[in-house]
């Protein structure tokens, strides 16, 4: 089990070894690494002095600010944004793919681009979102993508959206989702000193369903990794692109 990969294809290769199937929450695409300014697409075109300033930009909520640094810069790369984009995420995915092994079942983060998974998961990676399937003889559930936040990111949908889907997948075994439900123990990042954005729906859907495990990730480092709810057990999987170790479900 592993999320918030964020280009760590070499790790990812060796992620399933041992186990009978991979589980992948989202976050395949490293567009800025925290921890190391020097490493993704944003310091790739606009280089590490200006990956430093919009950390720190960002890291102090400034956001409005930070959209206009990132404006300014983009306005001098010229051409279409879009596709510069596109081309550099074409890039990372199509290592990424490649490094999985088969099966591997996948949802989407919320930096990813869910219309170009289909052009590389392989016969071996399901993709699922609002949807289940047996492993093992229990049934998982995936919701992928995250809520709207002032990061604008890429797969970012509403809370009617992202509950209607919680709706969609009804009762499982294990409910994989990329966010966390939205419990501040679970949602607080404690080196980006701020909460991330959990589900709302996610918590009610756990407290009404009774999964076994509820799994996730997105918030890289939580203040509580784990936690029980009822009768959930709440685990984040872990910084997969930070520590290179996947989180094992045994059963």
């Amino acid at each position: 089990m592993v999320s918030d990969v964020h280009g760590n294809a070499r790790d990812l290769v060796r992620a399933g070894e041992g186990a009978d199937a991979l589980v992948c929450l989202g976050d395949l695409v490293l567009f800025l690494d925290y921890a190391d300014h020097s490493r993704g697409i944003f310091p790739d075109l606009f280089g590490v002095e200006n990956a430093h300033r919009i950390v720190a930009l960002r890291t102090a909520r400034r956001f409005e600010e930070a959209r206009e640094l990132g404006a300014r810069l983009w306005a001098g790369v010229g051409g279409d944004r879009a596709a510069v984009i596109e081309q550099a995420v074409r890039k990372q995915y199509a290592e990424m793919f490649a490094a999985f092994p088969t099966p591997t079942y996948a949802t989407y983060g919320n930096v990813d681009i869910p219309s170009l998974w289909p052009q590389y998961a392989g016969p071996g990676t399901t993709v699922l979102d609002g949807e289940r399937v047996e492993i093992g003889g229990w049934v998982f559930g995936f919701v992928g993508g995250g809520l709207r936040t002032p990061m604008r990111t890429p797969f970012e949908i509403s809370d009617e959206e992202y509950a209607a889907k919680i709706e969609a997948v009804g009762e499982v075994d294990v409910l994989c989702t990329h966010i966390p439900p939205e419990v501040p123990e679970l949602v607080y990042d404690t080196v980006a000193r701020r909460f991330e954005r959990g589900s709302r729906a996610l918590l009610d859907a756990i407290r009404r369903t009774r999964p076994r495990y509820a799994l996730f990730g997105h918030v890289h480092q939580p203040l509580a990794r784990r936690m029980r709810i009822g009768a959930t057990e709440c685990v984040n999987v872990g910084h997969f692109a930070g520590t290179g170790k996947p989180w094992a479900l045994e059963w």
